[in-house]
């Protein structure tokens, strides 16, 4: 006989978290959280593990700074 995980199932249905970019504004050195400007719009309160620095570009998930993400010019066009 086969045991089901229904919960693993669920979580196999759900679209995996997205992957946010943007710019630290603060560090908070004590609870190790940041404020990240996202590109486009929007500040987000992250945890900060991997302790980036203001002004780094940074990839946020699942509410936690994830890595450093290249620092890119933002190009927009109009149509």
């Amino acid at each position: 006989m086969t045991t089901l995980n229904l919960f693993r199932r669920l979580q196999e249905l759900l679209p995996p978290e997205r992957v946010f970019t943007g710019k630290v504004l603060s560090v908070v050195a004590d609870d190790k959280t940041a404020q990240v400007q996202l590109t486009g719009a929007g500040v987000l309160s992250v945890r900060n593990p991997l302790a980036m620095v203001v002004g780094a570009s940074v990839f946020v998930q699942g509410g936690a700074i994830t890595g450093a993400a290249p620092d890119l010019p933002l190009l927009t066009i109009e149509i």
